[in-house]
């Protein structure tokens, strides 16, 4: 149904509701701070100077006490959604023709937003005790209409309470007291719900469900993510299950089991979600036979449709039952009862409902009765008893209490004690509570000794019995069983979890403790009866996650999956993203040997795409036998995948039989223990240690360390670095780390990320590193190491990790788990070689790595720039062609190995290539980065590779820059204007110019600009400045992942001044140089430049040239400022003679200086 309404009024409105009742609270006295005393003077009741009558005080002290049992917000907040709920439950009645009188109660005759047609028509109406007498005088007054709509109102609610008890409380109640006044204006809480939702978004009762949902949702809003207190857990886990889900799950349980015991039943048709089991072996047929006959028997010769029950244990509004009921109509009728008949009987026989939630009971009873209203309009004559209750908690500490009270009853104190014990947290653990089976068979006898005591006890014992009642209700439904449990059950991680549910969860669901669906799962299966169905729609991480292995491994044994939808995200309309992945499962209670269960693989469409494909059929896998997942390790429930490859676990071994593999350490302080190796001094690196003694003996404090990384098969993602000086002995001291596998540090590895967004990828990595609990790595002996990764980086083990961890969370466990081929070692190994070498030397062509040598086009040594990125864009081409050749002719390897020809081919998609493709744009902001590189002298076009990337200028040696001198201080001005011989725009031209020759310059120049997105009214040397000024540092920035070795300088956003200072040249005296050498001859510059146009424009006739002249100096004179403001903070700093420590990290450093440097925050992540 369209929600569109409902979500736009439910949240506001139950902001108006509460404050109405805070209000109306406030009016008797009673506010959040305080209560006011009260004073009966006879007949009246003062309370501060206000009078009201007598009869207010009841209700009253009803209220304070209620207030001091919870509290003022708790209970508001309570009563507040109590009448938000009547009134939603009346509205309806009225929108659907289900009130008695038929009458409108909020709405007008023509069902609009004015005078509700009781109050006009109201002396031709008759509730139970409403005075016609009374109701004649306040008509005819005439001025009394609020007063005669309260009085009217009010009569509906308790006429209705002897249809609905526990959704319209009895008469006189603290809820009555806080009904507001004025329910007839045009700005009524009554007018705000009928003019709010269109009376045809009234006509299912779904809408009961959606209201509560919104209702909520700011609730809810508040406290997920944090620990939920006992009353918020509703809140946090309430979740309104789309309507198509629950057909499947009822369909396929209750019209399964129905299908079952009446094989020629032709229902299977009407229900359109009902999934026709796979085709079966004798064997499976046979038991499915003895199981329903034994089910059959306890009926006589045939399932009897009034012996069928249903639970739902978290029934919310309940959806799922008002579906049960429509699917159990269906069987009632096909064996033929009266129409009139049936709503009576499944309500009092086959439904029932459970919830820690009083108001959610309320709703479930509510579309209940309207469900079966609508069926049989007598039915309110003689109301029906449900078996849906909000469950309550007991006062354990009133044992003795009790026992006193009800001594004459006969019943055992041990029998009392186990009762209130039971349920001591009953709205916190809700149905997980379980009834041990000896005191289910004491329950009879203690309910039918509790009914006597309140037919003919003493007043004490009434009064006991009649609290102790209801514990006794909430045990039998507890401790039934049933032929089918539906839910959607409460989600919630142990993050969630508050104390006393953790330690339930620990003690209780040692196998499922991780989220409250999970308990629920294992929960359900105990109230079913072994032919009865456990039908759920949760989470999908039970299916996989390594932490429900032991409850997998259970229900793979004990149980049968019938059916299962894999919704995957976006199941619910109300959920975007991918954070709740659902799957809808039917499991039967017992296990059937042999049994193929029908699987739906829903998991990469959207909602209304899930519901069709489902519907059709499509995406339907129902060739695996259940028993065939313990045969995969960790037993995921991995029903797309084949039997081929299922039956490579059995026969092959598993790689950690191979060679150790391993997770690396949790430093616990990355921004301390982790930099990006181009943040540190290269001199303070350890570079291709190739043990830890040789790490020690290095005195280098900071080692190259696997972390992980982007998708990229066979080199790479070397990038950071670890302070791992004398073995780790900073990190080993810090009590928030874990160090783990250090014996395997610096040693030949192949590894990979743990998490992964997309496809599997494996790296070579040599001697010289450490590694990390997010870049995991395996250690074979020399001779596997090619071969393996051969294999990692194969379309098979891509596949078979599917079905080892689908969550695309590669541990330790899922790939010490891979099958692998018997005589691997005689693979041939020189395709990885072949792969390795062109990864590596595709990760060396740029910057960001150590062995990078020189920018890739002019390496090329093309006459021109043109020509050289064409001669290394057609090198980088066929790398790519040469590379996905080689995964091809390594795909087919694996594929034959594996024996996977007829499900896997060799192709390997372009973009599964990861290699780094030629880009024109992309390169020449590389071959801009690289210039700037040679200018600050990181490099040199004399010398391969790194140059010069230590501390503080020291060492730095001018002598080995002699085709493109380094700049003499490492700081380079990106100014819009050409106001400096040295600025980065000039040193660009010289830099093309030594390295393709003067002759080609102005193609050179050209072809770049063009590259850089030159306009057309631009030169190409206003493109290169504009670049340069405006765009660089941006693209730095993400070169360097927001750690930038060429810091701006900015004056600020005119643009006044802005340098680039190499981080690793920066010494004490370098801002005093800026200011010395820069920024006061820029002063003086501008002065001048300012007086020029000043001279042009008094000389100037033009007008135009005079208004050009002005806007100039407009921007002048602001630049002007903002440059003397620079100015100042400048000397301010450059006073200070700030040292940087390398080893604190860019993230660090970089907050030394204030606002002088762009980019702050996204640097020092400060907001």
């Amino acid at each position: 149904m369209n929600t569109s309404n409902i979500k736009k009024y439910a949240p506001q409105a139950r902001n108006d509701f509460i404050a109405a009742m805070r209000k109306q609270a406030a009016k008797y006295g009673i506010t959040a701070d305080r209560i006011l005393p009260a004073e009966q003077k006879g007949d009246l009741l003062l309370i501060g100077d206000q009078v009201f009558p007598l009869s207010v005080m009841k209700p009253r002290d009803k209220l304070i006490k209620r207030i001091q049992t919870s509290s003022f917000e708790q209970t508001i907040d309570y009563i507040a959604y109590s009448w938000f709920n009547r009134l939603c439950a009346i509205r309806y009645m009225e929108c659907k023709g289900l009130l008695d009188h038929g009458r409108r109660v909020l709405s007008g005759a023509d069902g609009s937003a004015g005078l509700p047609q009781i109050l006009e028509e109201c002396l031709d109406i008759e509730l139970p005790n409403l005075d016609a007498s009374r109701v004649a005088e306040l008509k005819l007054d005439g001025n009394k209409d609020e007063e005669l709509y309260r009085e009217l109102l009010l009569a509906q609610c308790h006429a209705l309470n002897q249809v609905m008890p526990l959704l319209f409380e009895q008469v006189s109640d603290e809820s009555e007291l806080l009904l507001p006044d004025n329910l007839t204006k045009t700005d009524s809480l009554i007018r705000d719900l009928v003019s709010s939702i269109p009376e045809e978004d009234w006509s299912d009762v779904q809408i009961i469900g959606w209201l509560y949902q919104f209702y909520i949702s700011e609730k809810k809003d508040q406290v997920i993510g944090k620990v939920v207190k006992s009353e918020d857990i509703p809140a946090a886990t309430q979740l309104f299950t789309p309507n198509w889900i629950v057909k499947y799950l009822v369909q396929n349980s209750v019209g399964r089991l129905w299908m079952m015991a009446q094989p020629d039943s032709t229902l299977a048709s009407e229900w359109e979600y009902y999934i026709q089991p796979a085709e079966q072996t004798d064997e499976v047929n046979a038991q499915l036979k003895q199981l329903i006959d034994v089910r059959i028997s306890e009926d006589g010769d045939t399932l009897n449709p009034e012996s069928i029950t249903v639970l739902d244990p978290a029934c919310g509004s309940g959806h799922i039952l008002v579906e049960a009921y429509d699917c159990l109509k269906a069987i009632y009728l096909e064996r033929g009862y009266r129409s009139r008949d049936i709503p009576r009987l499944i309500l009092e026989n086959n439904l029932y409902g459970i919830d820690i939630d009083t108001r959610a009971a309320q709703l479930a009873s509510f579309a209940l009765l309207m469900k079966a209203r609508e069926d049989d309009r007598r039915l309110f004559s003689n109301p029906p008893k449900l078996n849906i209750i909000a469950l309550q908690d007991s006062q354990p500490e009133r044992l003795d209490a009790f026992s006193q009270d009800l001594a004459s009853a006969n019943i055992a104190q041990t029998d009392l004690k186990e009762l209130l014990e039971l349920f001591e947290h009953a709205s916190t653990f809700g149905s997980l509570i379980q009834i041990p089976a000896a005191f289910a068979k004491k329950l009879p006898d203690l309910e039918t000794k509790l009914n006597t005591a309140l037919a003919s006890g003493d007043i004490f014992a009434q009064q006991s019995a009649q609290e102790l009642l209801p514990l006794v209700q909430q045990a039998k439904l507890l401790g039934k069983q049933y032929d089918a449990v539906i839910a959607n059950p409460p989600y919630m991680g142990g993050k969630g979890m508050n104390t006393a549910l953790k330690d339930f969860a620990k003690k209780t669901f040692p196998d499922s403790k991780s989220d409250l669906f999970a308990m629920f799962i294992e929960r359900g299966f105990a109230w079913c009866k072994n032919s009865g169905f456990n039908s759920m729609v949760t989470m999908q991480s039970w299916m996989f996650l390594s932490s429900y292995e032991a409850m997998r491994e259970k229900l793979l044994q004990d149980r049968t999956i019938q059916t299962m939808a894999h919704l995957g995200a976006r199941a619910f309309p109300e959920i975007s993203g991918e954070v709740v992945q659902t799957t809808a499962f039917v499991m039967q209670g017992q296990h059937i040997n042999g049994f193929k269960p029908v699987f739906f693989r829903l998991v990469d469409t959207e909602q209304d795409q899930k519901e069709n494909e489902l519907k059709a059929g499509l995406n339907r896998f129902d060739s695996t036998v259940q028993d065939d997942f313990k045969k995969i390790p960790g037993s995921p429930i991995a029903y797309w995948v084949s039997k081929q490859i299922i039956k490579s676990f059995s026969n092959n071994e598993s790689l950690v039989s191979f060679c150790p593999v391993k997770e690396g350490t949790t430093t616990g302080d990355t921004n301390r223990f982790l930099k990006l190796w181009q943040e540190i001094s290269a001199d303070n690196i350890g570079f291709g240690c190739e043990s830890t003694l040789k790490s020690i003996q290095s005195t280098k404090k900071w080692f190259p360390y696997i972390k992980g990384g982007e998708f990229r098969k066979w080199y790479g993602n070397h990038e950071y670095v670890v302070n791992w000086y004398n073995d780790g002995e900073e990190i080993k001291g810090y009590s928030g780390s874990t160090p783990r596998g250090s014996k395997f540090y610096f040693k030949e590895n192949l590894n990979w990320s743990k998490v992964s967004s997309s496809t599997f990828s494996c790296r070579y990595s040599p001697k010289g590193f450490c590694f990390d609990t997010g870049g995991l790595a395996l250690f074979p002996q020399a001779d596997l190491i090619k071969p393996l990764i051969g294999l990692m980086n194969s379309k098979v083990v891509n596949i078979v990790l599917g079905a080892l961890s689908p969550t695309l969370n590669y541990t330790v466990g899922n790939i010490s788990s891979l099958p692998i081929p018997k005589n691997l070692d005689t693979y041939q190994s020189d395709i990885s070689d072949y792969c390795i070498q062109i990864a590596q030397n595709d990760w060396d062509s740029y910057e960001t790595s150590w062995d990078f040598t020189q920018n890739p086009i002019i390496r090329t040594q093309q006459p021109n720039l043109e020509q050289a990125f064409n001669t290394w864009q057609q090198q980088n081409s066929d790398a790519v062609a040469e590379m996905k050749r080689l995964e091809e002719e390594n795909n087919k390897l694996f594929i034959d190995a594996y024996g996977l020809q007829d499900e896997l081919t060799p192709d390997v998609p372009d973009e599964q290539i990861t290699l780094t493709r030629a880009d024109r744009e992309k390169d020449s902001q590389r071959l801009v980065s690289y210039a700037l590189g040679c200018m600050m002298g990181r490099y040199s076009l004399n010398e391969p590779g790194l140059i010069y990337a230590h501390a503080g200028n020291q060492n730095f040696d001018s002598n080995r820059y002699q085709k493109f001198p380094a700049d003499a201080d490492g700081i380079i001005p990106l100014t819009e204007m050409h106001w400096f011989e040295d600025d980065a725009t000039h040193r660009i031209q010289e830099f093309l110019t030594a390295v393709w020759g003067k002759d080609t310059l102005d193609a050179n120049m050209q072809w770049l600009a063009e590259s850089l997105g030159k306009k057309a009214n631009e030169t190409a040397e206003d493109t290169i400045r504009r670049y340069l000024a405006s765009k660089f540092y941006k693209d730095h920035m993400q070169t360097y992942k927001k750690r930038p070795i060429y810091w701006l300088f900015s004056s600020g956003k005119q643009g006044a001044f802005q340098a680039l200072v190499y981080l690793h040249r920066y010494n004490e005296s370098t801002l005093a140089r800026m200011r010395t050498e820069y920024v006061m001859p820029l002063i003086s510059k501008m002065a001048a430049y300012a007086n020029s146009l000043e001279t042009a424009k008094e000389s100037s006739d033009s007008a135009a040239e005079i208004k050009r002249i002005e806007k100039k100096l407009q921007d002048l004179h602001k630049q002007q400022a903002e440059l003397s403001s620079f100015e100042e903070k400048l000397r301010h700093y450059a006073d200070q003679r700030i040292t940087l420590d390398l080893d604190d990290g860019v993230k660090v450093n970089y907050g030394k200086f204030g606002d002088l440097l762009a980019e702050v925050k996204a640097v020092t992540g400060e907001k």
